[in-house]
Formats: C-alpha cells, sequence, structure tokens
C-alpha cells in the first residue's frame, strides 16, 4: 500500500488528518505528545510557524501533556529559543530543554556513544516540524539538500557541539530516528519555503502543510517541491538502504497540489539567479 502525504492549506490541518489512518492511536489520553519543532538561530525566522504550532496542539486535544523541544546549541540555550512559542504554551503545553534532562541512556550515534533523554523509550506520540530550505551557495548544497524533518533530529542530541556529525550526516540523522522507534507524525511547514544564497535569499510563502507519518515520504514531497530529486537526497538513500519508509515520489499518494507549488518556488528561484 502506498504512504499518503497529504499537502493542505496551512488553515487546514485539521482536514489533512482525516487522510491519514492510525491517528485515534497517536492522538490518545496513554501517550504524551512529544515535538520536536525545527529552529536553530532565532534571528532567521526560519522556523516552524506558532501557527502550525498552534494547529498540531488543536489536533492533539486528546493527550494530556504536550511538550515542545529542543536542545542546547552554539545558537544558545534550549528555552530561550523556544520562546518564539510562548504564545502556545499552557498548563498542557510545555517548552521543554533536552540538554536538561537528567535521565538518560547510551545510545551509538554515527559510531559513536552518546547520552539521549530517555524520554524517547517511552510509549509517546512523536512530531517532528520543520520548514523547507534550499541553498545553492557553494559549500551548502550537500547539507541543505539532506532534507527538513529528518535533519531537524539533530537538535534532538543533547550537547551543543552537533556540528561534529556534519561529515557523516545522513548516517547519524538514521541512527537518530532508529533510537527513537521512529517518528509517528511527520509536518513539513511550508507557510513559507527560504530558498537561494545566504546573502541573496529569497522567501516564497506557499500557506501550506505537508502532512504524513511516512517521514520519509513526507520528506521525499517536501524536497520535490523545492527542486530536489528524492532519489539523490542523501537521507533518502541511507533510508531507502535501510528499507525505512518510502522514498520514490511516484510511489506515494499524494493528496493535494504539489506540482503548482514546486512550479511556483521554482519560478521564484529563476528570477533570483543572474
Amino acid at each position: 500500500m502506498k504512504p499518503t502525504v497529504v499537502v493542505v492549506n496551512n488553515d487546514s490541518f485539521s482536514d489533512s488528518i482525516k487522510h491519514i489512518e492510525g491517528m485515534n492511536e497517536l492522538n490518545s489520553p496513554e501517550k504524551r505528545v512529544i515535538v520536536k519543532v525545527g529552529i536553530y538561530n532565532t534571528n532567521t525566522g526560519i522556523c516552524t510557524t506558532p501557527k502550525t504550532l498552534q494547529s498540531i496542539v488543536e489536533v492533539f486535544d486528546r493527550s494530556s501533556e504536550i511538550l515542545v523541544t529542543e536542545s542546547d546549541s552554539g545558537a544558545g540555550p534550549g528555552l530561550e529559543r523556544l520562546q518564539i512559542w510562548r504564545e502556545c504554551f499552557n498548563d498542557r503545553v510545555v517548552p521543554y530543554n533536552l540538554s536538561d534532562d537528567k535521565e538518560t541512556r547510551e545510545v551509538v550515534i554515527a559510531g559513536e556513544t552518546v547520552l539521549f533523554p530517555l524520554i524517547f523509550s517511552e510509549s509517546n506520540t512523536f512530531i517532528s516540524t520543520h520548514v523547507p530550505r534550499r541553498y545553492e551557495e557553494a559549500g551548502l548544497e550537500d547539507l541543505m539538500n539532506l532534507g527538513f524533518i529528518i535533519k531537524n533530529l539533530l537538535g534532538m542530541i543533547p550537547d551543543t557541539k552537533k556540528h561534529r556529525f556534519h561529515n557523516q550526516l545522513p548516517i547519524a540523522l538514521l541512527d537518530i530516528y532508529e533510537a527513537v522507534g521512529g517518528i509517528d507524525l511527520a509536518v513539513i511547514d511550508a507557510t513559507h519555503v527560504y530558498r537561494g544564497y545566504k546573502k541573496r535569499r529569497i522567501t516564497i510563502s506557499p500557506n501550506i502543510l505537508i502532512v504524513g507519518t511516512d517521514a520519509f515520504a513526507v520528506e521525499a514531497v517536501g524536497g520535490y517541491m523545492v527542486g530536489f530529486e528524492p532519489s539523490e537526497m542523501p537521507v533518502l538513500q541511507e533510508a531507502k538502504k535501510r528499507g525505512l519508509g518510502e522514498t520514490n515520489i511516484d510511489r506515494i499518494e499524494i493528496i493535494g497540489d504539489i506540482e503548482s507549488h514546486r512550479q511556483r518556488v521554482g519560478l521564484a528561484f529563476d528570477e533570483l539567479v543572474p
């Protein structure tokens, strides 16, 4: 059976869930929800929007607790960077710094033993959400075509020296994916798409969300939208080697019009390039 990836207007997140099997099991009073939001440097504004996080919170209305997670990094403490979403926080929706978690277990990431937060060994619903972006600047292309939802997992390593994994990032990311037991729901927040050179970047605003339970299928559709060939994305190649998810765009049931958004992003980038 083909995995389903839903492309919807960012006002219609709840509509996307209607097409996704297994949501009753994910949205359960017995399961805590853990959301790994996508962010690095808060000054860039390149992150999951508060609106998208709030939509996720509203859909997972049966969960008694939702942890919005980040870790400390070279860009600053995790809790400080999570304040972008402070309007979403309340007694049920709580910011959570993975770097402060003292209950850990050893996992092997790219051949290195890392102390990993124990909460990911428990029965939770794990959601990864990030934004689509692509830089063609020399030296960044190999890094940036590693995707969005899966690359977001690097931020789960609790120490601040995550960059040491950049030279073997596909392996490290897939090791993390397997260590946490996979991603239950992947949400690419394409409210905005960031594309271009570091000093000459453009923002396109498709105002859509790309959603599915197969994170690699979601990653493939998101990569396709920004102009990548999914078969050439290193993280999807590594996933295919490990037999994780669907990486072939032709074997994914896409509900919604991804082609028009791909064309719009491509045309905008053509205007950027001299």
